[in-house]
């Protein structure tokens, strides 16, 4: 099965919580598991905290002692396998369960992140899968973009290519607000929340309501 042609312009998506937003704009950072730990800045936590404390075990091979909580995570698609375990609420792990409305998809282009990155001497990585799993492939190199599934990360219906789906671009310590190219959010409640939270005189991103990008 081909894996897809790799997108000319791959771009990369983080979800958050709309609460937390005034923090990371006022910051300037999306910061990574282990650096929320020691902040502790406002907002709402979304996702599993057993698989965060994994995370902030997990090596990456492609940068020894390395820990994937050390890194702040991207999908390489909005809707993503995570969003739809906070979309279901059933989860026995997910502790949080107000569902995805209030979800914020940030997303950056791959390459402009990658010559930042490489400018500031910022480690980075991405996986062919999930970075929570105790399985995973990593690699720290562009001209291997084709090994990552393209189908299974375009897919609408990932039930069958969930592994490949959850592939993962990862950024040591840190990720630059100024990056974050645009927000898309579900309803226009949110998309006002956004638009109020945002920074008069800092970087405004694009705003757009995305229905196509939630379940």
């Amino acid at each position: 099965m081909t894996n897809g042609l790799v997108p000319p312009q791959p771009k990369i998506y983080h979800i958050a919580h709309v609460d937390r937003l005034p923090s990371i704009a006022a910051d300037g950072f999306l910061w990574c598991d282990a650096e929320v730990i020691r902040r502790a800045p406002d907002g709402t936590t979304i996702g599993m905290s057993s698989i965060k404390q994994r995370r902030l075990t997990l090596s990456l091979n492609s940068h020894p002692g390395l820990h994937v909580g050390d890194c702040v995570p991207f999908y390489f698609c909005p809707r993503s396998v995570m969003l739809y375990l906070i979309y279901q609420g059933n989860h026995p792990e997910l502790g949080y369960r107000a569902g995805q409305a209030p979800i914020l998809h940030f997303e950056a282009d791959l390459h402009a992140t990658v010559a930042w990155a490489q400018a500031q001497q910022r480690r980075w990585a991405f996986t062919l899968s999930n970075a929570g799993s105790y399985f995973f492939e990593d690699r720290c190199d562009l001209a291997r973009l084709d090994e990552i599934d393209w189908v299974a990360v375009q897919a609408r219906d990932w039930r069958q290519c969930k592994e490949g789906k959850q592939a993962e671009f990862l950024l040591e310590h840190s990720f630059p607000w100024h990056l974050i190219e645009r927000v898309g959010v579900l309803n226009r409640t949110i998309y006002q929340q956004v638009v109020n939270a945002l920074p008069v005189n800092g970087h405004r991103p694009t705003v757009e309501i995305r229905p196509d990008w939630y379940y």
